[in-house]
């Protein structure tokens, strides 16, 4: 089906249907081991919104196709953080799922590290940024989707320190207080004041750098998780490169600064750990040379672009 905003064919359905697939049988999961039927509520929700936002950026035209990821990034980005967090009043942040790990307590917060941050990233690589993370999709609501400088070498060892002092605040809290339904009470303020810290660290940074993925390149935590099961990923970017033009807009437009003409050029899927499969390279290839395709392959350095040096 064509008309202005859409190009619908049979093949726009198959990942969507896969997500579906894939969330409904994990809550069916949980829900036969807990016989809590929530589990089946959350994570049919989180794969239908998954689905749309994959059906949408496949359908749409290409000036639109954005909207699908941006979409899903509202749809389960809002749901994490207002629903499960400030409503169910269970920290979602990297500090909460500290907590309920040294506690030894099975939350939410467990099993959505486990799937999206840990487990997960061996089959969609760093995904989550992409398509789901609430801070993220604030961020990418500024102004600076494409990168004017290159990343800042070796800013990016900051977010290793923010884990480490992440990790231990938690583990100095637990050891000062003997009272652990004290700890978990206080999961609500976590969440608010983490959350508010690290929106101001984003948009100053985004401001500061004219990058909207800046916090995520050299402050975010979750990427030093991600990064490690990421590097085999199943799912990874492609560059055809005998359709492949070399005119290097997918590397302009790229938000995380990766050289992706050089991994084409070494006949190479992308296979940087910081991809996000954000698709912005496949969306303003005039050519229709790059897609997503699936296998296992890894690399260890990385190609990446740095200030003063060009794309």
């Amino acid at each position: 089906m064509k008309n202005k905003y859409f190009n619908i064919t049979k093949e726009n359905f198959k990942w969507p249907s896969i997500l579906i697939i894939i969330f409904l049988s994990i809550g069916l999961w949980r829900y036969f081991d807990t016989k809590n039927f929530f589990y089946v509520i959350n994570f049919g929700y989180i794969g239908i919104s998954l689905s749309l936002g994959t059906f949408l950026g496949d359908s749409l035209k290409k000036e639109y196709s954005q909207w699908g990821r941006r979409i899903t990034q509202l749809l389960v980005g809002l749901y994490m953080l207002v629903f499960l967090g400030l409503i169910g009043k269970e920290n979602m942040q990297i500090e909460g799922f500290f907590f309920y790990l040294l506690m030894g307590v099975f939350a939410g917060a467990s099993l959505h590290y486990a799937i999206a941050k840990i487990f997960g990233p061996i089959v969609f690589g760093r995904g989550w940024c992409g398509w789901a993370c609430w801070t993220a999709m604030v961020l990418d609501l500024l102004p600076w989707k494409k990168p004017q400088n290159g990343r800042i070498k070796y800013l990016g060892i900051v977010r290793y320190f923010i884990f480490i002092f992440s990790l231990f605040l938690v583990m100095y809290i637990l050891v000062k207080n003997k009272n652990m339904q004290d700890v978990i009470s206080t999961q609500i303020y976590w969440l608010v004041v983490g959350n508010i810290i690290y929106y101001l660290i984003g948009i100053i940074l985004s401001l500061i750098l004219k990058d909207n993925r800046a916090f995520c390149k050299y402050v975010c935590p979750i990427p030093v998780m991600q990064k490690i099961p990421a590097i085999v990923s199943l799912l990874k970017v492609e560059i055809e490169k005998d359709k492949c033009i070399d005119c290097k807009l997918c590397e302009k437009n790229c938000p995380m600064d990766i050289k992706l003409i050089d991994y084409k050029n070494e006949n190479k899927r992308i296979l940087s750990t910081e991809c996000i499969l954000c698709k912005t390279c496949i969306n303003v290839c005039p050519k229709k040379a790059i897609r997503v395709t699936k296998g296992f392959d890894f690399a260890f350095k990385e190609k990446l672009n740095y200030a003063n040096r060009t794309v």
